[in-house]
């Protein structure tokens, strides 16, 4: 039984219909949005949650979405076993990190699968805003790429990236703790251009496609994200890709997120000319 199924009848019609349509689980959390006018039964509407979902033994009040470049939010504790940590597995692969602290979407389970199956044999790969390294450790597990590094600049997100790799007995991938846009010039004073680039960048105006460009050559794939209205897809993606890489093949897009009514995360693949 659904979590609205259980609560009809413990709830009045109109607490009912401000309920909230989905939560997720991340782990052993439960991370739900209980609006205020239903404070005096969250302890209730937490603890049906706990009964109903036997691998939960967290739940989390939503108090704000991610913000900043640091990408954190703001989560309150309900039920359960008091924490924000957690172990999440997909893809064959193991993190831990904090639900708080640390950028985390299982919504992009699917979305790093597929780059991971993109990725040839011995391919140099670059993911941008790699957060507790779900991108890197994917593609390291289910892909015989060469190397592959990860640029965070969270240093508590980047700190369980390292934990991560271990955890995953990864020897292949690199975690570099910093600004992109600081640690992309190190990277090419190294004489390191990569194959592949994965730029699953939060939401920001500023693309950092002229930055992957300084570590691109001709024949590097680059999956590009952007957050745009319905009406804009996928045009103004590929217009922002047009003014840094002009000669650029796009080979593909496709919706991989919905952030808000006819918004969506889009994610655009294209080769370097």
């Amino acid at each position: 039984m659904n979590l609205k199924e259980s609560l009809k009848s413990r709830l009045s019609k109109k607490e009912m219909g401000q309920m909230p349509r989905a939560f997720d689980i991340i782990g052993n959390i439960a991370i739900i949005e209980i609006p205020s006018t239903l404070k005096k039964k969250e302890k209730l509407i937490a603890q049906t949650l706990l009964n109903n979902n036997k691998g939960v033994t967290t739940v989390l009040n939503k108090s704000s979405g991610f913000k900043g470049r640091l990408r954190t939010r703001k989560l309150r504790f309900i039920a359960g076993i008091k924490t924000k940590e957690t172990e999440y597995r997909e893809n064959g692969c193991v993190f831990r990190f904090n639900v708080e602290t640390s950028y985390f979407s299982p919504r992009l389970s699917s979305d790093r699968l597929e780059i991971a199956k993109m990725v040839k044999k011995g391919e140099k790969v670059l993911v941008m805003f790699s957060g507790v390294s779900p991108y890197p450790i994917s593609i390291a597990k289910n892909s015989q790429a060469g190397e592959v590094y990860a640029i965070e600049l969270n240093r508590t997100a980047s700190k369980y990236a390292v934990k991560n790799v271990e955890m995953n007995k990864l020897k292949n991938v690199t975690i570099i703790q910093g600004d992109v846009r600081k640690k992309i010039p190190e990277l090419k004073r190294k004489k390191l251009i990569f194959d592949r680039i994965i730029m699953a960048r939060p939401q920001l105006k500023d693309s950092f496609l002229e930055d992957a460009k300084k570590v691109s050559r001709k024949g590097t794939i680059v999956h590009f994200h952007d957050f745009l209205p319905e009406q804009e897809m996928p045009g103004a993606a590929i217009e922002k890709i047009k003014k840094v890489f002009p000669k650029a093949r796009i080979m593909g897009w496709k919706k991989i997120g919905d952030i808000g009514i006819r918004r969506y995360r889009i994610r655009v693949d294209f080769k370097v000319l």
